[in-house]
Protein backbone atom coordinates (compact mmCIF):
# COMPACT_ATOMS: atom_id res chain seq x y z
CA UNK A 1 0.00 0.00 0.00
CA UNK A 2 1.30 3.20 -1.37
CA UNK A 3 -0.95 5.60 -0.06
CA UNK A 4 -1.65 6.85 3.71
CA UNK A 5 -5.14 9.29 2.72
CA UNK A 6 -7.32 8.27 -0.06
CA UNK A 7 -10.22 10.23 -0.69
CA UNK A 8 -13.14 9.51 -3.61
CA UNK A 9 -16.06 11.61 -4.18
CA UNK A 10 -16.41 13.16 -0.82
CA UNK A 11 -18.75 15.46 -0.60
CA UNK A 12 -19.98 17.62 2.31
CA UNK A 13 -22.90 20.20 3.22
CA UNK A 14 -23.90 21.98 6.30
CA UNK A 15 -27.04 24.10 6.77
CA UNK A 16 -27.67 22.80 3.04
CA UNK A 17 -25.19 24.74 1.83
CA UNK A 18 -22.55 22.99 -0.33
CA UNK A 19 -19.00 23.04 1.55
CA UNK A 20 -17.27 20.78 -0.67
CA UNK A 21 -17.53 18.31 -3.78
CA UNK A 22 -16.16 15.78 -5.67
CA UNK A 23 -13.38 15.58 -3.44
CA UNK A 24 -10.61 13.00 -5.08
CA UNK A 25 -7.61 12.63 -3.51
CA UNK A 26 -4.33 10.27 -2.65
CA UNK A 27 -1.52 10.81 -0.97
CA UNK A 28 1.43 8.62 -0.44
CA UNK A 29 3.01 7.80 2.34
CA UNK A 30 6.07 10.37 3.10
CA UNK A 31 5.28 13.24 1.65
CA UNK A 32 5.11 16.78 3.33
CA UNK A 33 1.96 18.68 1.50
CA UNK A 34 0.42 22.16 1.73
CA UNK A 35 -3.37 22.21 1.59
CA UNK A 36 -4.07 25.63 0.37
CA UNK A 37 -7.28 27.59 -0.69
CA UNK A 38 -8.98 31.24 0.32
CA UNK A 39 -10.26 31.75 3.71
CA UNK A 40 -13.59 29.91 4.01
CA UNK A 41 -12.32 27.73 0.60
CA UNK A 42 -13.08 24.22 2.91
CA UNK A 43 -9.67 23.18 4.35
CA UNK A 44 -10.19 23.10 8.02
CA UNK A 45 -13.68 21.16 6.66
CA UNK A 46 -11.76 18.63 4.91
CA UNK A 47 -9.48 17.72 7.96
CA UNK A 48 -12.24 17.53 10.26
CA UNK A 49 -13.85 15.14 7.77
CA UNK A 50 -10.72 13.09 7.51
CA UNK A 51 -9.90 12.84 10.95
CA UNK A 52 -13.62 11.24 11.49
CA UNK A 53 -14.76 15.16 13.38
CA UNK A 54 -17.25 15.96 10.57
CA UNK A 55 -20.36 13.61 10.47
CA UNK A 56 -22.89 12.92 7.25
CA UNK A 57 -20.41 13.46 4.56
CA UNK A 58 -20.72 11.84 1.14
CA UNK A 59 -17.76 9.64 -0.82
CA UNK A 60 -15.43 7.62 0.68
CA UNK A 61 -12.15 8.54 3.18
CA UNK A 62 -9.74 6.35 3.71
CA UNK A 63 -5.98 6.75 6.06
CA UNK A 64 -3.35 4.34 5.82
CA UNK A 65 -6.68 2.04 3.87
CA UNK A 66 -8.86 2.37 7.09
CA UNK A 67 -12.34 3.44 6.28
CA UNK A 68 -13.60 2.88 9.58
CA UNK A 69 -13.64 6.29 11.93
CA UNK A 70 -12.33 4.64 14.75
CA UNK A 71 -9.82 2.85 13.03
CA UNK A 72 -9.20 5.79 10.66
CA UNK A 73 -8.65 8.21 14.12
CA UNK A 74 -5.72 5.59 15.32
CA UNK A 75 -3.98 6.29 11.99
CA UNK A 76 -3.87 10.06 11.87
CA UNK A 77 -3.01 12.66 14.34
CA UNK A 78 -4.20 16.43 13.75
CA UNK A 79 -3.82 20.03 15.76
CA UNK A 80 -6.95 20.01 17.71
CA UNK A 81 -5.31 18.40 20.47
CA UNK A 82 -6.29 20.82 23.70
CA UNK A 83 -10.41 21.15 22.76
CA UNK A 84 -11.93 19.65 25.53
CA UNK A 85 -9.46 20.25 27.77
CA UNK A 86 -9.64 22.11 31.07
CA UNK A 87 -7.83 25.79 31.79
CA UNK A 88 -6.91 24.96 34.74
CA UNK A 89 -4.94 21.53 33.55
CA UNK A 90 -1.33 21.95 33.17
CA UNK A 91 1.14 21.22 30.75
CA UNK A 92 2.27 17.65 32.71
CA UNK A 93 -1.63 16.75 33.27
CA UNK A 94 -1.87 17.33 29.72
CA UNK A 95 0.91 14.92 29.06
CA UNK A 96 -0.55 11.86 31.41
CA UNK A 97 -3.41 12.18 29.92
CA UNK A 98 -2.71 11.87 26.68
CA UNK A 99 0.07 9.03 27.72
CA UNK A 100 -3.42 7.44 28.97
CA UNK A 101 -5.91 8.08 25.61
CA UNK A 102 -3.37 6.62 23.40
CA UNK A 103 -1.27 4.37 22.80
CA UNK A 104 0.90 5.38 20.28
CA UNK A 105 2.09 8.35 22.25
CA UNK A 106 5.88 8.61 22.34
CA UNK A 107 6.43 10.42 25.98
CA UNK A 108 10.27 10.64 25.00
CA UNK A 109 9.36 12.57 21.64
CA UNK A 110 6.99 14.83 23.59
CA UNK A 111 9.86 15.78 26.43
CA UNK A 112 12.28 16.65 23.33
CA UNK A 113 9.67 18.85 21.76
CA UNK A 114 8.31 20.47 24.81
CA UNK A 115 11.72 21.35 25.72
CA UNK A 116 12.18 22.82 21.67
CA UNK A 117 9.27 24.31 22.20
CA UNK A 118 10.42 26.14 25.54
CA UNK A 119 7.63 24.68 27.48
CA UNK A 120 7.05 22.97 30.97
CA UNK A 121 5.15 21.01 32.99
CA UNK A 122 4.01 23.96 35.31
CA UNK A 123 2.62 25.80 33.00
CA UNK A 124 -1.43 26.13 32.90
CA UNK A 125 -3.12 26.29 30.11
CA UNK A 126 -4.74 29.43 31.75
CA UNK A 127 -1.31 31.22 31.07
CA UNK A 128 -0.25 30.12 27.94
CA UNK A 129 -1.02 32.83 25.12
CA UNK A 130 -1.86 31.68 21.84
CA UNK A 131 1.57 30.77 20.53
CA UNK A 132 2.43 28.92 23.23
CA UNK A 133 -1.04 26.85 22.96
CA UNK A 134 0.03 26.23 19.22
CA UNK A 135 3.51 25.63 20.37
CA UNK A 136 1.94 22.87 22.81
CA UNK A 137 -0.67 21.33 20.20
CA UNK A 138 1.91 20.73 17.70
CA UNK A 139 4.16 19.04 20.24
CA UNK A 140 1.44 16.46 21.23
CA UNK A 141 0.27 16.24 17.85
CA UNK A 142 3.84 15.30 16.84
CA UNK A 143 4.34 12.79 19.55
CA UNK A 144 2.00 9.99 18.60
CA UNK A 145 3.78 7.88 16.24
CA UNK A 146 1.10 7.13 13.36
CA UNK A 147 0.88 7.78 9.75
CA UNK A 148 -0.57 11.07 8.93
CA UNK A 149 -0.50 14.25 10.85
CA UNK A 150 -2.86 17.07 10.05
CA UNK A 151 -1.79 20.31 10.95
CA UNK A 152 -4.68 23.27 10.85
CA UNK A 153 -2.96 26.62 10.36
CA UNK A 154 -0.58 25.71 13.07
CA UNK A 155 1.96 28.52 12.72
CA UNK A 156 -0.62 31.82 12.75
CA UNK A 157 0.29 32.84 16.41
CA UNK A 158 3.83 32.06 16.92
CA UNK A 159 6.23 34.82 16.24
CA UNK A 160 8.16 34.72 12.95
CA UNK A 161 11.42 33.72 14.17
CA UNK A 162 9.75 30.59 16.24
CA UNK A 163 8.06 29.60 12.87
CA UNK A 164 10.85 29.46 11.33
CA UNK A 165 12.78 27.49 13.64
CA UNK A 166 9.92 25.05 14.11
CA UNK A 167 9.02 24.32 9.92
CA UNK A 168 12.89 23.92 9.37
CA UNK A 169 12.77 21.47 12.51
CA UNK A 170 9.70 19.75 10.79
CA UNK A 171 12.10 17.00 8.82
CA UNK A 172 13.75 15.63 12.02
CA UNK A 173 10.58 15.06 13.87
CA UNK A 174 9.08 13.20 10.91
CA UNK A 175 9.11 9.36 10.76
CA UNK A 176 10.01 8.57 7.17
CA UNK A 177 7.20 7.00 6.31
CA UNK A 178 4.74 9.30 7.69
CA UNK A 179 2.63 11.79 5.70
CA UNK A 180 1.94 15.34 6.68
CA UNK A 181 -0.26 17.50 5.94
CA UNK A 182 -0.44 21.54 6.33
CA UNK A 183 -3.31 24.11 5.65
CA UNK A 184 -1.14 27.24 6.24
CA UNK A 185 -1.39 30.94 4.93
CA UNK A 186 2.68 31.05 5.89
CA UNK A 187 3.13 29.34 2.07
CA UNK A 188 6.67 30.88 1.75
CA UNK A 189 7.66 30.03 4.88
CA UNK A 190 6.62 26.42 4.77
CA UNK A 191 7.92 25.96 0.88
CA UNK A 192 11.07 24.67 0.94
CA UNK A 193 9.68 21.45 2.82
CA UNK A 194 7.09 20.71 0.77
CA UNK A 195 7.13 17.79 -1.91
CA UNK A 196 3.49 18.60 -3.38
CA UNK A 197 0.55 21.00 -2.92
CA UNK A 198 -3.06 20.72 -3.09
CA UNK A 199 -5.46 23.55 -3.88
CA UNK A 200 -9.16 24.21 -2.83
CA UNK A 201 -11.12 26.19 -5.33
CA UNK A 202 -14.47 26.00 -6.01
CA UNK A 203 -15.40 23.42 -3.77
CA UNK A 204 -13.04 21.07 -4.87
CA UNK A 205 -9.65 20.17 -5.48
CA UNK A 206 -8.23 22.60 -8.41
CA UNK A 207 -4.85 21.58 -8.15
CA UNK A 208 -2.61 18.88 -6.88
CA UNK A 209 0.65 18.89 -8.26
CA UNK A 210 4.37 18.07 -7.38
CA UNK A 211 6.20 20.70 -5.57
CA UNK A 212 9.39 20.30 -7.89
CA UNK A 213 7.39 20.74 -10.57
CA UNK A 214 6.26 24.60 -9.41
CA UNK A 215 10.06 24.86 -9.08
CA UNK A 216 11.16 24.12 -12.77
CA UNK A 217 9.00 26.79 -13.71
CA UNK A 218 11.14 28.66 -12.19
CA UNK A 219 8.33 29.43 -9.72
CA UNK A 220 7.85 29.71 -6.00
CA UNK A 221 5.04 27.84 -4.09
CA UNK A 222 3.07 31.00 -2.89
CA UNK A 223 3.75 32.90 -6.50
CA UNK A 224 1.97 30.01 -8.09
CA UNK A 225 -1.10 29.70 -5.83
CA UNK A 226 -1.40 33.28 -5.85
CA UNK A 227 -1.83 33.63 -10.07
CA UNK A 228 -4.11 31.09 -9.69
CA UNK A 229 -6.48 33.68 -8.33
CA UNK A 230 -4.98 36.53 -9.79
CA UNK A 231 -6.20 35.35 -13.73
CA UNK A 232 -8.93 33.35 -12.82
CA UNK A 233 -7.13 30.13 -12.71
CA UNK A 234 -5.94 29.94 -16.50
CA UNK A 235 -2.18 29.18 -17.27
Amino acid sequence: MSENLELENVSYKKNRQEILKNINLKIGKGKIVALLGENGAGKTTLMRIISGLAKNYHGIVKVNGEQDVVQRKANLSMTDALKGLLESYTIEQVKNFFLSLYSDFDIEEFEKLKDFMKLNDEMKLSQLSRGMKQKLEIALTLSRKTNLYLLDEPFSGIDVMARKRIINSILLWKDPDATIIISDHFVNEISSILDEIVIIKDKTIYRHLSADDVRAEGKSIDQYYEALYEDGGTE
